[in-house]
């Protein structure tokens, strides 16, 4: 009978090399579907932005100059800038869902992911709280119904949710496993400042110029989420 010399076989070997290989499959397709949540966010930022464009051009013609975003929701075509609202809100979703999957985890990170998601919150709520439309030889933010002022504070607050949030997050991608994000991310988010300090001015000394001073902060905010959604999108594509 033939004899077996050697060291003895451990069974335990392959059901840990199995175990580390299934973790490591779930850790990419983890991160692929971190893609997949930057890819929507970016797609839907751009179609924000296309819808924005588009309904500005139909009837009743609000002005991009005088007037507010917010009356493109109201008319014949309001539905659509309703549904924007709340496709705001899911982008919003998608990129703190996505920034989420990359380190270092960190207070400012925390903070800043959970600022973003309120303003992505406060837009959503924007789609349920019609806004007052003012006389056209008196543009301005005068609301006179309860659901119109309540629509302004949602509006302010999501705004200025927004502002810190790039701020603090911006800060933080400078540190992070997304350093490509941050030059980008620092000039719009300035853009994004001072379209919210141009808004207050024109608001209360210049109204005739509010629509562009709030489009110049959305400019701010969608540009950074899409330029965000990018660097994110090429990290994952790079592992």
């Amino acid at each position: 009978m033939a004899r077996h010399y050697g060291p003895a076989p451990r069974p335990d070997r392959l059901p840990r090399v199995n175990a580390m290989t299934a973790g490591a499959a779930r850790g990419r397709a983890a991160f692929r579907s971190t893609g997949v949540l930057a890819t929507v966010a970016l797609v839907g930022a751009v179609l924000y932005v296309l819808v924005d464009v588009v309904l500005q051009l139909l009837p009743p013609h609000y002005s991009v100059i005088s007037e507010a975003e917010s009356n493109l929701a109201v008319g014949p075509y309001g539905w659509i800038m309703n549904l924007n609202f709340l496709a705001r809100g899911v982008v919003t979703l998608c990129l703190v869902a996505a920034l989420a999957s990359f380190g270092p985890r960190s207070r400012l990170r925390q903070a800043g992911l959970a600022l973003m998601l309120a303003a992505g919150v406060c837009s959503a709520a924007l789609a349920f709280l019609p806004t007052d439309i003012p006389p056209a030889d008196a543009p301005g933010l005068a609301p006179t119904t309860a659901l119109g002022t309540a629509h302004l504070f949602v509006a302010a607050a999501g705004f200025l949710a927004a502002l810190v949030a790039f701020g603090l997050l911006t800060a933080w991608l400078r540190g992070s496993e997304l350093p490509s994000a941050y030059p980008a991310a620092a000039v719009l988010t300035g853009v994004a400042a001072v379209g919210l300090v141009a808004l207050g001015v024109t608001a209360a000394v210049a109204p005739g110029l509010l629509g562009l001073a709030e489009r110049v902060c959305l400019a701010g905010v969608l540009g950074w989420v899409i330029a965000v959604s990018i660097a994110v999108a090429r990290a994952v594509r790079r592992r």
